[in-house]
């Protein structure tokens, strides 16, 4: 096993409101009235006639919960089109299940056109919703993610919301989920925050706490950081050049993205030979705890 992480470092390395109707209307409404009652009905796939359809099926569900599982059968039969107003129904009930799905769904434009203004919009419902209330143990990953979109979403910016970067809400949002929920992404925003110091002071040493949590949990992009700190000594004072060609590898082997690809390339160029077996010899021994 070893010779074969070896083997894969050192060829990577090779490679890298309404008004009333005035009087004087009432007439021309009662015209516009009876030209309606005898003009040819309007065609079946018209805008009028979609919402009324749409709204009989709606009430054909017993409650909010059965709007919800319809809506995620019909997502997971592979039609996420017809699931949206099953589910927007679910949401306006108050299930947050249904507001997690629509504000996934709006952010990949899964099934509907992407919008960052409306995914914002149902995953604060969430935020609102379990500010307060204690998720329940099968709903905490949903919340955790819903508190991580909307701290993203405040780190950026929402042009299409209108909404403004609020570096101090985000970093909040992050460390309660990082806290209050484990949430391995919560910890990989709240530490880049640290390192960036966007939302609160620079501070590395807080930064590789949170980066340690992450990048135990698995998370990729927690690992290449890591690594890329504790390799240029960043994380320390002190390179540990092995430590982090190690948690670059495993960050480079879980997950395609360019810019840890391109940081694992660069270590393993400038790695000693030394630097290279020791990381072999690091990571057979992680992956077999772990294991």
């Amino acid at each position: 096993m070893v010779a074969e992480i070896q083997k894969g470092l050192i060829s990577t390395s090779r490679i890298s409101a309404r008004a009333a109707l005035p009087t004087c209307l009432m007439a021309a409404s009662f015209v516009v009235l009876v030209t309606a009652l005898v003009a040819p009905a309007p065609a079946l796939d018209s805008p009028r006639e979609t919402a009324k359809a749409d709204q009989q099926t709606l009430t054909m569900f017993k409650d909010p919960r059965a709007a919800l599982r319809a809506g995620l059968e019909s997502y997971h039969a592979g039609d996420p089109a017809t699931s949206v107003a099953a589910l927007r129904y679910a949401a306006e009930g108050g299930e947050p299940l249904a507001q997690w799905k629509l504000g996934r769904m709006y952010a990949e434009g899964d099934g509907v056109a992407r919008d960052d203004a409306k995914a914002y919009e149902y995953f604060s419902q969430i935020v609102d919703h379990y500010a307060d209330d204690e998720p329940d143990p099968r709903e905490r990953s949903m919340a955790a993610s819903a508190f991580v979109a909307v701290g993203v979403y405040l780190r950026e910016g929402v042009p299409g919301a209108k909404i403004k970067p609020d570096l101090d809400r985000a970093f909040d949002l992050f460390r309660y989920a990082a806290t209050y929920f484990g949430n391995a992404d919560a910890q990989y925003n709240l530490a880049r925050m640290y390192v960036d110091g966007a939302g609160v002071k620079k501070n590395l040493r807080q930064a590789v706490n949170w980066l340690e949590l992450a990048a135990r949990k698995g998370h990729p992009q927690a690992q290449a950081m890591l690594g890329r700190m504790m390799f240029s000594g960043e994380a320390s004072g002190e390179p540990d050049r092995a430590r982090g060609l190690m948690y670059l590898t495993l960050a480079r082997d879980a997950a395609r993205d360019q810019w840890i690809v391109d940081l694992h390339a660069e270590a393993l160029h400038s790695a000693s030979e030394t630097d290279r077996r020791t990381a072999g010899a690091m990571l057979e021994g992680y992956l077999r705890e772990r294991n």
